[in-house]
């Protein structure tokens, strides 16, 4: 039995980066082993030593939608979701702020939003996947935990890829090989087809060995309903309209950066990679209808359930996103803080948008019967909040607007929030930062079940319109959100469909990572990305209460921007290394 326990990954062991932590010096692929008294040989002929080795490998899933990615919020506040965690902070430094936000991205960016993240963490892991099938056979463990092992590692591998696929394109596939310094290592750019197929061989090849499901120790690792799942984000992203028929590019950069010839077809297959994983029956939505939307909210702070396909798993006791995302007064840090864009796309709890005129919206009581998630992801003016009392923890509730003019505490827009809001998306109600007795036993999610419902339901209305099966799709999201009527209105159009389905990936997946990524592949982002973003101020007097809108931060974009640059250091070290259009 495999003795490694992954809801810990704060590992004592030097091995677990010793392999795969150096960058090479052709090409930004990975180093070859470095001289040490831990070597190939001896990390991979002890068990304990490679299974903690394969650990560290999954510990790095989750830095794409690391909240705190670059240093000042992670995706979301690169995108129309949040604004910066600190907005004092020198724009030359910060590289949400600084360059995505004000739409000065370059190949030569400081910080480690310039692509290095995504460049070097992904190879690095890569080159690790590739050291540990060279050497798993030396390894004294069963027939069976090597075939595990192995499985497993190649999912790794296809997930890097992926992520290197929606961050750049199409990028160099190194195989199965292990490059030395001495080595001529090939760093031309593979095309996008060749780069989505391998991905899908991959897990197709891995799910074979690996369980449906993963549970007790094994909770956390791959399984077959993880390659299933990378399958479907994979040919959504691949069907999506940034890159099918593409005219980012032109010559043969535009087979490297999707497909040159759009084809519907691929949606189809996007349908069908959905449609497998749902078929399985081994996941579902997470349901609590005891309160409204109780099954949404109570969901991200269970540790094990039955929504999350692969969770990325969190030392237990963590409380690092109260730390980011609490108020001052819950002694958080607050950012990355919501834009009155985000808050907005919530329709009343009857479904309907806030801009329907029959949907009951009161702009002066614009929180007043939502659809439950908004109060599950945002903080708000008046949301309770956990706070300790004489007698203990008890909800207490947050003010967030000014008295007379002046900030009503440190939680106040303009002291605390620069947009009038905080995030309460996955944070434990029980839970208050740096409090060591009231934290959570979280881990978070980088499949679950909802997205794949939702990439169904996109895949489907596309190909095929939309159909019965792609209403029950939209409409178990809805329900288990609390929405009454929960049921869309019979004989949507496919264009009219598709707008449901973009609004509900916006509210469901809203900072889950999700977002940055949509808007890109629906090309859509000149749009949503380019306005002034806003807050929410909300002043008291004796006896009124009044909200209004103020401007945050103007938000800029360019075409070149729905894919990032590869690194002005790697194309430095070989000419066959072609960069993006536009930079």
């Amino acid at each position: 039995m495999r003795k490694i326990y992954f809801q810990v990954i704060a590992f004592i062991m030097p091995v677990c980066m010793l392999l795969s932590i150096e960058s090479c010096k052709k090409g930004g692929f990975l180093a070859p082993t470095t001289t040490s008294n831990l070597t190939e040989g001896t990390v991979f002929k002890d068990s304990s030593n490679t299974e903690s080795f394969l650990a560290n490998i999954y510990s790095q899933i989750g830095f794409p939608v690391n909240v705190t990615r670059f240093g000042n919020g992670g995706l979301d506040a690169a995108s129309d979701e949040s604004e910066v965690g600190n907005t004092n902070i020198s724009l030359a430094t910060d590289w949400a702020t600084g360059t995505i936000n004000a739409g000065i991205v370059s190949p030569d960016n400081p910080g480690a939003g310039n692509g290095l993240d995504a460049f070097n963490t992904c190879y690095n892991n890569i080159r690790a996947v590739n050291q540990i099938l060279k050497n798993i056979h030396n390894t004294p463990v069963s027939a069976y935990t090597k075939s595990q092992i192995t499985s497993e590692a190649r999912f790794l591998r296809a997930y890097y890829y992926f992520v290197l696929l929606e961050h750049y394109g199409g990028m160099p596939l190194v195989g199965d090989t292990l490059y030395t310094y001495t080595d001529q290592i090939p760093v031309k750019r593979s095309n996008f087809t060749d780069c989505v197929n391998y991905i899908v061989s991959e897990c197709n090849a891995a799910a074979v060995a690996l369980p449906t499901t993963q549970t007790g120790l094994g909770y956390g690792r791959a399984s077959r309903g993880s390659c299933l799942a990378l399958i479907s984000r994979t040919l959504l992203y691949a069907a999506s309209p940034l890159f099918n028929g593409t005219t980012q590019s032109a010559g043969t950069l535009a087979s490297i950066v999707g497909y040159p010839t759009a084809d519907p077809n691929r949606w189809k297959l996007a349908e069908d990679a959905a449609a497998v994983l749902i078929g399985l029956n081994a996941y579902s939505l997470n349901v609590d209808n005891s309160t409204p939307g109780k099954g949404f909210q109570s969901l991200f702070p269970l540790r094990y359930n039955t929504e999350y396909i692969l969770p990325l798993m969190r030392p237990q006791g963590n409380d690092d996103l109260e730390q980011v995302w609490d108020p001052p007064s819950r002694s958080g840090s607050g950012g990355a803080f919501p834009y009155q864009e985000i808050v907005d796309a919530f329709p009343m709890n009857n479904g309907k948008a806030i801009n329907d005129p029959t949907s009951g919206y009161d702009p002066n009581n614009p929180y007043a019967n939502r659809d439950p998630r908004l109060d599950y992801s945002i903080i708000h003016d008046q949301t309770s909040l956990a706070i300790r009392l004489g007698t203990g923890f008890s909800p207490v509730n947050i003010y967030l607007g000014t008295y007379n003019g002046i900030a009503s505490g440190s939680d106040a827009v303009y002291a605390g929030t620069p947009t009038g809001y905080y995030t309460n998306k996955m944070l434990d109600p029980n839970a208050v930062s740096t409090d060591l007795t009231h934290n959570t036993n979280r881990c978070l999610p980088v499949f679950r079940y909802a997205e794949i419902l939702l990439n169904y339901a996109e895949a489907a209305n596309e190909f095929e319109g939309p159909t019965g099966n792609v209403y029950s799709a939209i409409e178990q999201i809805r329900m288990r959100a609390g929405l009454n009527p929960y049921k869309l209105p019979t004989g949507l159009s496919k264009d009219e469909m598709r707008q449901v389905i973009w609004n509900e990936r916006q509210i469901e997946l809203a900072f889950e990572g999700h977002r940055f990524w949509d808007v890109r592949r629906w090309m859509i982002a000149d749009q949503t990305e380019n306005k002034e973003m806003t807050g929410m101020e909300i002043t008291r007097t004796n006896t009124t209460v009044s909200y209004k809108r103020f401007n945050v931060r103007k938000h800029n974009f360019r075409k070149a921007m729905y894919l990032w640059p590869i690194p002005q250091g790697e194309l430095a070290k070989s000419t066959d290394l072609v960069q993006n259009t536009g930079y």
